[in-house]
Formats: structure tokens, sequence, C-alpha cells
């Protein structure tokens, strides 16, 4: 049996169900929750619903005290804190759907109201717009359940911020864990929760659920801005002979009011929560008497980043019918098959918009690609592959297999190498190759 409070996990997507495993690999028993059977019976055999690294070793470590239902009132019976990590889709106006929560909840708390229980508290991980746990979601869970915040049920907000590729690494060794809470005793509890499961020795920044919600999309927001800088960087360098963005920014982020994270020139940012949270920020920001202009300049900045290498392609590209570009990789990051705001997905619609035939190669996400475009592109088996076939190929994102690219792989002369994070060292390629590196100087092209 697991130690400490028992714990269910509602949502056992990629981030649900890395956390209902890292918890049950930590001592915690856990039962999870979801709605589609598939996740549910993978994790009763024992198996991972989704593919991220590392998850299959924390359900192994977990040796039994994980398991699955798709009957909320026997998650909320055997446990005593709820994790709810489901989908909030972004609305046309910049604010996050609760849909989703709401649905849960109401199962939740219609259980609460049936069962004979002093007390549950309800974490909220889903990432929402300031103000919907308290205004929304508390609410909600007084009125179905007939139950009173702080004397029959607490509440928490608690996101998380992680990476899909890295999800497992980074909940077991967060730079800080941020906790909301209806009252103090609630943030007590999860800290102590926490400090069982981390790995390391976290910052617990501990306040209201008001602050913590703003916090977190502030906080996603912020780093968008520091990309967008960087990025905007490296423009710059392209067009001044002998400046060098990784040495820039390497110097900048020396600096101890910078610091060296995300300050990368390369692609946009993409992914399921940069771009999403960056324009929550500025719904929320304009929704209070605001207008969050830096946040809205990264955005713009974001969108035009892509159209800036569409320009740079089509300058390289032979003028005669039949040319091939190739795009080597899909996905918005390195080790996920996530394509969701992917810069390499912008960047294929926008050259197919230019009636260019592009062919594509990542080594996970191109069967999501393939669902995605469908035969509107060609698809390579691999790296070799998509240099046998294009005269003109791009290395969208910082993939370890990208780096062993060298002389061998060429096929046509010339080939041009748009090499978007600087993975390859361009003087090794002989004659024929006109190797360009987005943030360097390339004789003005």
């Amino acid at each position: 049996m697991g130690s400490g409070p028992a714990l269910s996990v509602v949502g056992l997507g990629k981030l649900g169900a890395c956390s209902a495993a890292c918890f049950a690999a930590k001592g915690f028993q856990v039962t999870g929750v979801d709605i589609n059977r598939d996740f549910v019976d993978a994790i009763n055999r024992g198996e991972a619903p989704v593919r991220e690294p590392r998850l299959q070793e924390m359900i192994n470590l977990s040796q039994g005290r994980l398991r699955a239902t798709r009957d909320y009132e026997e998650a909320m019976r055997v446990s005593d804190i709820t994790f709810l990590i489901v989908p909030t889709p972004s609305r046309t106006d910049g604010h996050f759907s609760d849909k989703y929560l709401k649905d849960a909840l109401t199962h939740l708390a219609g259980a609460l109201g049936k069962l004979d229980k002093e007390y549950h508290i309800f974490v909220i991980t889903s990432t929402v717009s300031p103000g919907t746990t308290e205004k929304t979601l508390i609410p909600l869970i007084e009125s179905v359940s007939g139950r009173k915040l702080n004397r029959d049920f607490g509440v928490s907000y608690n996101p998380e911020f992680i990476a899909l590729g890295s999800v497992i690494t980074d909940f077991l060794n967060p730079d800080m864990v941020l906790i909301g809470g209806s009252d103090p005793s609630v943030c007590e509890t999860l800290e102590g929760i926490y400090s069982v499961v981390c790995e390391n020795r976290p910052r617990m920044a501990k306040m209201s659920i008001i602050s913590a919600e703003v916090t977190k999309i502030s906080l996603n927001s912020f780093v968008t801005m520091k990309i967008s800088f960087a990025n905007t960087l490296a423009n710059i360098c392209r067009r001044m002979p002998g400046a060098d963005i990784d040495h820039i920014t390497a110097a900048l982020g020396a600096d101890k009011r910078i610091s060296p994270h995300y300050l990368k020139g390369g692609l946009s940012f993409g992914g399921p929560c940069f771009p999403r949270d960056n324009r929550a920020f500025a719904a929320f920001a304009r929704e209070h008497g605001v207008e969050a202009r830096l946040a809205m300049a990264t955005d713009e900045i974001n969108r035009t980043q892509t159209d800036l290498l569409v320009d740079m392609i089509m300058g390289h590209v032979p003028e005669a019918d039949g040319s091939v570009v190739g795009v080597l990789g899909l996905a918005y990051k390195p080790n996920t098959p996530v394509i969701e705001e992917s810069a390499a997905i912008r960047l294929i619609e926008g050259l197919l918009e230019k009636n260019l035939e592009v062919i594509a190669y990542d080594p996970i996400a191109t069967d999501t690609a393939r669902a995605h475009f469908g035969d509107r592109i060609l698809y390579a088996s691999s790296a070799r592959d998509c240099f046998q076939s294009a005269t003109v190929c791009v290395l969208t994102t910082p993939c370890e297999e990208f780096k062993a690219i060298d002389g061998s792989y060429i096929a046509h002369n010339p080939t041009t190498i748009v090499d978007c994070w600087r993975l390859l060292d361009g003087a090794k390629f002989g004659e024929g190759i006109n190797y360009l590196a987005l943030g360097r100087y390339n004789n003005g092209k």
C-alpha cells in the first residue's frame, strides 16, 4: 500500500498519465480516471497509455500502487485528493475553455455530495484564465455537492511547468512548485506531497489561488517574449558580417539578470502552451483594462518569423520546375509527436502556398503530420532519404539525430542546407553545398 494521502488523477493523457505514474512511483496510492477506455485498460495492464520518455519506467516503479477507472465516484471514494489534468483549449477570444473542467467537477462534486466524507481536496492543474477557479469552479462544486469551501472541501490551483518530451524529468525536478490554495492548510498539504515526489529541492511558491493563476500565464508569456527577443537578434545577425547569434546570446545569458535559458535564436515558438498562454495573458489583461502590448507584439513577431524563413528559402529554390524542399523535423520540439502550433508545420503550409513540393521527415512525428497534411506532401523514411529527394533541406528541430548529417547525405549539386538551430559545421561541407545558418551572416543570403 502507498504512504500518505491517497490520490486520484482525472485525465490520463500526456500530462495526467505522467503525473499519476510519478506519484505512484514515489509511494502514493493513485487512482487514475479517464473516459477513454483504452487509457484506463492500458494503465490496469501496467502499460503506458501514451508515448512519453520514462513513462513506462515510472509505471513499473509504481509496483501496483497505480490503477485506473472510468468511474468518478469510485475514484472519489478511495482518494483524499483529486488532481484535475484535463484539456482547457483556447477560445476564439484568447481565454481558456473550462468546459472539460466543469464536466469533470460536476461528476466529482456529485460524488462528494453522496459519499460520507468529512473533507476532500480538489487540485486544478489544467491551465485556466485568472479568476476561473474562484468565480466559476468553486461555486460549481458547492452547488452540486451541497458542501462548503474550507469546511467540507479545499481547492488548490497547482499548474505544472513541464514540456512534452521531458515531462517526467521536469515533473520530478522542477525549478518551482506553484501552489495556490483556498486556505493555508491546503497549501501545506500539497507542499508535503511534492516534498516527497520532487528529486530536487524546488522553491515552494505558496500563495492565493488568483495569484497562482496570474503567475502561471504570466510566466509563460514572459518566456515567449524572451524567445522572440532572441529571434529578433538572430534576424539582425543574418544581415551583419561577422555577427554570430550564439556568441551574443551566450554573453547575454551569462548576466544573472537575463540567464541563458530559452535565449537561443531560431524558429518561432510553438506547442500546446506557449502560444496560447501568451495570447491568454493579453486577453486577461485587456479584460482588466490593460493593453499587454509586449505580449501582443510577441505574438506578431512569432507569426512573422516563419514568413521570413519562407522568403529565405524561396531565394534558394532553383527556378526550374520540379524543385523539392525537404523539411527535417515536424514536431514543435524534439522527442515528441506533437505538432500543435509547430513552426515546421507553418513553414510547410507557407511553402505549399508558394506551389513548392515538400518532402518531410521526423523521427517521431511523421504519422501525426500525415494525419494533418494527407497526400499534400511527401514523407521520407529517414533524413538521408530527405536529402536524396530535395535540393533545399531545412533543419527545423534540434534533433540529436540530425547532428550526424554530413557530406555523405548530399545527393544533388548544388544543395542548400538551411540550419535553423546551427546543428552542423558548415565548414565541413564541400563544393556545391550552400550552408545557411539562421543567426549568422551568410554572404547577405
